[in-house]
Formats: structure tokens, C-alpha cells, sequence
């Protein structure tokens, strides 16, 4: 029987053995690359501690301006930050030597592949260098991979390399898990993305964008995303008639660039609405709030394409517009609709094809428009389901438990 001091002193070699824990966080999404996997890592890695993380990633281009951005993005981090020379990180054989390379000279014990598709290959020989705790995130396109026979392949091995293979919501975890082993699928555990409250909230400045674009005193239907066919810009562009005969100063604020944005352009012109439709084009993260809260009601419909190989993952944008306090309207796409509260926070609408789903789209932005209240008791509870579940705190104590 172990006495009081042997007991003490297991216990301080375990809290030694907890404080030198360190992670190696192996991603090819990383900033300043944009998008959404880049700003779900990039949180998440800010509330880990950084003595104790490694980011391994890709370089996002190449050039020498470029490399000049990437250099002093990683220079201000307090983690270390380690890039490839290749633009897209894969589980080649020289990318795995090095990253057991990192996982050794820096004394790893424990990886997360920010994407589990394809990185989470490499897993076994992550192991055999030393890694006790493997942890790969799902996003949408494992759901599209979960579909086609070689890649389904692929994520069975990433089930069985990995010790918890994360997802999204229900929408990505009933398609990623048909793949996997039963053992695998009974480890998945769900870490979505989170939202910084403090960030996006009521106050975020939304009114001086307004001013800036001459839409002071208009009802504003916003939209923040990447100008991508799968998102529905076009779907908000052809319900625009039909807004604008029941609001008929309404305007529709798109946000974001993307290579979809000339056929965008040219649809609102066919369509005979071009000056009740504003593209801002890209716009720098931290001024992103702000465009929110320009807006009266946020609306994506999003929809799925080819043949389900391309669907919306979960949609942060809602959360963000919730956060905001904003009404959202929400395609059917994907893991989009486990982002909203239907009826409560906002709705979910059919999401395509565009010229379907564009009365549907119509209706419900119609009737967010022209009632304040709905919108005021919507944009609330929305606020209220951001700080109650969606928290990057309260998913960062996941992830730390996972690892």
C-alpha cells in the first residue's frame, strides 16, 4: 500500500507529465490563406498554449510579396509556425518524414490533422515517432468523400490511424461514420467551429458601413461568404423582384470575393436589379462584424451539388450573423441547417437551384423585412444560442480534452 509521500510524488510526475504535453498541429489551412477551416484552426491554436503547440502548414502562395505576408503573420504568433515549401500540403512521403521530423525535435506527443482528408493518412507513422494522442477534424468535403468508393477507403484507414476522428454536426457525422469501422464511428466526437461573442455582437459597427455605402435608412438583406456557386448568392439575386415589390428600397449587401462574383454581376443585370445589389469584393477579416451589422436580416441559401460531393460542412456565417443579432435564412445544404434554430433563430429554406428556391427565399426574407419585431425576438434567441453553445472557450476545453 503506497503511502502519502509516494502518492505525492506520483501525482507531481503526473503534473510535470500534463504541463509538458505538446501538440503538433499538422493543416494545409492556415492563415492568411482565407476561409473558414483557416479561422476554425487558427481560434482554436490561440486558445491552446503556445509553449506547448507546433502548427505545421502549407505556404498559402508563392511570390516574394506573398512570402514577405506569410513571414510576418508567423512572426507575430506565439506559437511556433512552420510552413512547407508546397501550396498544398499532402501525405507524401517527404511531407511525412517531416512531419515526424517536427513531432521528434520538438518533443510532440500529440497531433491534430486539421483536416482529416487526406493529412490523417500519415497518422500510423506519426505514431511510430512518438505521438500518443492523434485527433483529426472533419469539415464538409469528408462527407463527399464518404461517398465514392476509393476515398471511402481512405477515411476507414484514417478511422483506424487516429484515435478520435471529429465532426461537424449530425448532417457529417451519419455520412463520415457509414465508412468507417464501428469501432472508429463509436470514437467520433463533435467539435464544430465557434463564434467570439466579443467579437460579433449588436454593437459591431454595422451602421458606419451603411453610411459608407449610401445604404442609410435601407432595409438590408446581407450576405457574407465566398462567391462560390454552392452558397446562393444567385438564389438572393433572383428573389430580389420579388422583395423589391413588397420592400421596394430593400438592397442586398454581398460580401465577399470569390471566382463566382462576374457571373454574380452579370445575373443582377439580367435579373434588372443591379442598383438594389451591392459587392463590396473582399474585405479584410477583422472588418467583417461590421458588414454583419450592417445588415437587417442574413441570408445564404445554400444548396448541394454534384450529387452530394459538394455540400455546406455546417455554415459559421450563421452563428456569426446570430451573434450579431440577426435573423438568418438558411439553405438545406449539408450540416447548414444544424446551424440554426428553424423557427427560432431564423429559417431554413430549400436551397436550390437558384431559380426554384428563390421564392421561398423571398417569402421568408420578405417577412423578416416587414415585421421588427419577428426580426428583434429572432436576432435575440440567436444571440442567447451563440453563448449558451457555440463559444470558442467552451470548444477549446474540448479540443484540450481530446488531446
Amino acid at each position: 500500500m503506497q503511502g502519502p509521500a509516494v502518492r505525492a510524488k506520483e501525482l507531481g510526475r503526473s503534473v510535470l507529465s500534463a504541463a509538458m504535453h505538446k501538440t503538433l498541429i499538422v493543416t494545409n489551412d492556415f492563415p492568411p490563406r482565407p476561409g473558414g477551416i483557416q479561422a476554425f484552426l487558427y481560434n482554436m491554436a490561440l486558445r491552446l498554449d503556445p509553449e506547448q503547440l507546433v502548427v505545421y502548414a502549407s505556404t498559402w502562395k508563392r511570390g516574394a510579396e506573398s512570402a514577405k505576408a506569410t513571414a510576418a503573420f508567423d512572426a507575430e504568433q506565439p506559437f511556433t509556425v512552420v510552413r512547407d515549401r508546397t501550396t498544398m500540403l499532402l501525405p507524401t512521403p517527404r511531407v511525412t518524414r517531416q512531419a515526424a521530423g517536427l513531432l521528434r525535435e520538438h518533443g510532440c506527443t500529440s497531433v491534430w490533422f486539421g483536416a482529416a482528408a487526406p493529412l490523417a493518412l500519415m497518422a500510423p507513422a506519426l505514431r511510430k515517432a512518438g505521438a500518443r494522442r492523434i485527433v483529426a477534424t472533419t469539415h464538409g468535403h469528408e462527407a463527399g468523400w464518404a461517398q465514392l468508393p476509393a476515398a471511402r477507403q481512405l477515411l476507414r484507414r484514417i478511422g483506424e490511424g487516429t484515435d478520435t476522428i471529429t465532426y461537424l454536426g449530425e448532417y457529417t457525422r451519419s455520412r463520415i461514420a457509414a465508412a468507417l469501422t464501428p469501432e472508429a464511428a463509436a470514437r467520433m466526437v463533435q467539435l464544430p467551429p465557434g463564434v467570439n461573442e466579443k467579437t460579433f455582437h449588436p454593437g459591431s459597427g454595422g451602421d458606419e458601413v451603411r453610411e459608407r455605402l449610401g445604404l442609410a435608412g435601407r432595409p438590408v438583406v446581407v450576405c457574407v461568404s465566398r462567391l462560390v456557386p454552392r452558397k446562393g448568392q444567385d438564389t438572393l439575386i433572383l428573389a430580389m423582384p420579388r422583395i423589391l415589390r413588397e420592400v421596394p428600397d430593400a438592397v442586398l449587401l454581398v460580401v465577399g470575393g470569390g471566382p463566382y462574383a462576374k457571373e454574380l454581376k452579370k445575373l443582377a443585370a439580367e435579373t434588372g436589379v443591379t442598383d438594389s445589389v451591392r459587392f463590396t469584393g473582399p474585405v479584410p477579416w477583422d472588418h467583417l462584424p461590421a458588414h454583419f451589422g450592417a445588415g437587417d436580416v442574413f441570408a445564404m441559401p445554400c444548396r448541394t451539388r454534384r450529387g452530394g460531393l459538394d455540400v455546406e460542412g455546417l455554415g459559421i456565417v450563421y452563428l456569426e450573423a446570430s451573434a450579431t443579432g440577426l435573423p438568418v435564412v438558411a439553405g438545406d445544404s449539408g450540416g447548414a441547417p444544424d446551424a440554426v434554430l428553424d423557427g427560432e433563430t431564423g429559417w431554413v429554406v430549400r436551397g436550390g437551384p437558384a431559380a426554384v428556391a428563390a421564392d421561398e427565399s423571398a417569402d421568408r426574407i420578405v417577412a423578416l423585412l416587414q415585421d421588427p419585431e419577428l426580426r428583434r425576438r429572432m436576432g435575440e434567441r440567436g444571440r442567447e444560442w451563440v453563448e449558451e453553445k457555440w463559444r470558442w472557450d467552451l470548444l477549446a476545453e474540448k479540443l484540450k480534452t481530446l488531446l
